[in-house]
């Protein structure tokens, strides 16, 4: 099932948090090779995860953490507009309406369609909150899967070559984007809308500390 969570909440769901920094140590740090820091506990964290971004995560029948993707909105501090500007040709992406994402993370042996449910997480906060696109940086391995998933990115700019191409892309989502990933995640679109439903109910505001 999907949950939605800020940084501030996970302290409640210990065994899918631990889990999701592990996993992103795994996948950032052992199987890409990614410059990443990673504490005594094993987990995988950075600067941008005490802004209290909100975390989209896909628990396993057995509790665990199987993928999950994080979300800040553009109107505060980004990766992008830290780190990536070169990209955009030394702009930046600022806007109420532009959240956005990244440490898009899978865990060993998930299955195929939990990348496909995150993005369906993702297409629910858009509907939800307002979000016109999410912005995120991609290396080239990932272009294969967003085309399996069936929501690829606008892209805005790329470094590189081959393996080693880094991008910046803007994805929106509609109304047959989100058909398609609900397929392909195995999951329909109203309990998709039952999951959102459940972690913030209709009064919890996205972002307030930052809006």
């Amino acid at each position: 099932m999907l949950r939605y969570l800020y940084a501030d909440q996970l302290s409640r769901f210990a065994k899918l948090s631990d889990g999701m920094f592990r996993d992103r140590a795994d996948q950032f740090g052992t199987r890409l090779g990614w410059d990443v820091r990673v504490d005594a506990q094993g987990f995988e964290r950075d600067e941008y995860d005490a802004l209290n971004p909100l975390y989209v995560i896909w628990e396993g029948a057995d509790g665990r953490h199987k993928g999950s993707m994080r979300f800040l909105p553009t109107t505060g501090r980004t990766m992008i507009n830290e780190h990536f500007t070169d990209i955009l040709g030394g702009g930046a992406i600022v806007s109420p309406h532009i959240w956005e994402c990244t440490r898009f993370c899978l865990a060993r042996g998930a299955e195929s369609r939990v990348a496909a449910a995150l993005m369906l997480g993702g297409g629910e906060l858009m509907r939800h909150f307002g979000v016109q696109h999410f912005a995120g940086v991609f290396d080239a391995r990932m272009v294969r899967i967003y085309r399996m998933i069936g929501s690829s990115p606008e892209v805005l700019g790329s470094v590189g070559a081959g393996r080693d191409r880094i991008s910046v892309g803007l994805w929106e989502f509609t109304d047959a984007a989100r058909a398609r990933v609900a397929r392909r995640a195995g999951v329909t679109p109203q309990l998709s809308e039952q999951w959102f439903r459940r972690s913030f109910g209709d009064e919890r505001q996205p972002f307030a500390q930052t809006a």
